[in-house]
């Protein structure tokens, strides 16, 4: 049982990573996608995920100790099977089961061929169920059906070319029952989809949502905060190449990040009818309902909310890194001002963040604290 349980977990450690990494750029698909999370897609696409990398590492590990594989076989070691149906031949061979003994058919379950050809039947019949979710209809089934062949030939082609030559030999045989079980389990599972996934909403509805929530112009509130979150991440990444360019000190620093917020939360909505760059990819844009003119006064109140917050986090961290020598007439005074600066920005991040999760998660209707300010609206309208 090891071998088939510890792939699984070697799988569950390389999902948790690719979660950890695509997670963000997953939420930023669906809610440009749809203007909001669909759990059941979220499931299915991610347990997919899990599911396909279960499967190769089950194909692939344990991994020989050494690239020279050839090393560990004899001469005359064959590395395919070509013959149809040979795992019956083998399951039978010296089984003690007598077709004409209902009795002996209990011994089956005992051969070890048995349940290798079962758990391949088994290996793809999952594949088949996730291609009847993304095809929908039944009549796709000879689309499911080369999908699944293509897949297990790639396993097997991968087994036997030991990797695509990282070992010198194959260390696991190209064998045709496996092609077929494997493609056969897949199919199976195809047909049987329909009573897995009328556990979870059809596309077509998650589709209906989204096109609901598009027709009353809805922005949900976490497409708000990825949007100030990409915004923010590209001036990030603009200041550290400015600073890079040029000779780094605290003032440089300061107003560098000055000038990209300015530009990026108050110029390029500005000259863009409300959008920035991270309002753009998320397919809304800010405007005030009134007048144009109203709206640049509300942008440029946006951005001063925005930048107050850098702000008041610029002057608690120079504070809190003043060095004042102990034989200062004012080290007590500096020691108490570093320890108000610390507890004022400990609380602004717990308020910051306890507000960011009653907008995104509360029931209410609230709005960014930067969107309440500057009293603008979100819409997806032109």
């Amino acid at each position: 049982m090891t071998a088939y349980t510890q792939p699984i977990y070697v799988a569950a450690i390389f999902f948790a990573i690719l979660v950890f990494m695509l997670f963000i750029p997953w939420l930023i698909y669906t809610y440009r996608k749809y203007n909001h999370l669909p759990l059941s897609t979220t499931f299915i696409t991610f347990s997919f995920i899990f599911y396909f990398l279960s499967a190769l590492f089950l194909v692939l590990l344990p991994l020989p100790e050494i690239r020279d594989t050839c090393s560990l076989q004899k001469s005359d070691t064959q590395h395919f099977s070509l013959v149809p149906f040979q795992f019956v031949a083998n399951t039978f061979e010296n089984s003690g089961i007598v077709l004409t003994q209902p009795g002996t058919y209990m011994q089956l379950f005992k051969q070890p061929s048995f349940y290798q050809a079962f758990f391949n039947f088994l290996l793809l019949m999952p594949f088949g169920i996730y291609l009847r979710y993304f095809f929908q209809e039944k009549k796709y089934w000879k689309k499911a059906l080369g999908f699944t062949f293509v897949l297990t030939l790639f396993y097997e082609i991968t087994q036997v070319t030991g990797i695509y030559g990282i070992y010198n030999c194959a260390y696991r045989i190209f064998d045709v029952d496996d092609l077929m079980l494997n493609t056969s389990g897949g199919v199976l599972g195809f047909f049987i989809a329909p009573a897995v996934l009328a556990l979870f909403p059809s596309k077509q509805k998650v589709k209906e949502k989204a096109d609901k929530l598009l027709a009353h112009d809805e922005v949900k509130k976490m497409s708000v905060l990825l949007a100030i979150i990409i915004d923010l991440f590209i001036c990030k990444i603009v200041i550290r190449i400015v600073l890079d360019m040029s000779n780094v000190n605290e003032v440089s620093e300061f107003v560098a990040s000055t000038i990209a917020l300015f530009v990026m939360f108050f110029i390029i909505p500005l000259h863009w009818s409300g959008h920035t760059v991270g309002t753009k990819i998320m397919r809304f844009r800010y405007d005030s309902k009134v007048c144009r003119t109203e709206t640049n006064k509300r942008l440029f109140k946006r951005f001063g909310a925005i930048y107050a917050m850098y702000f008041i986090t610029v002057i608690a961290s120079t504070l809190n890194n003043m060095e004042v020598p102990m034989d200062s007439p004012y080290y007590k005074s500096s020691v108490f001002l570093t320890l108000g600066t610390w507890i004022i920005f400990v609380t602004l991040t717990i308020v910051l963040f306890s507000h960011v999760m009653l907008v995104v998660f509360g029931k209410e209707k609230r709005r960014f604290y930067f969107d309440e300010a500057s009293d603008l609206y979100t819409t997806r309208k032109k």
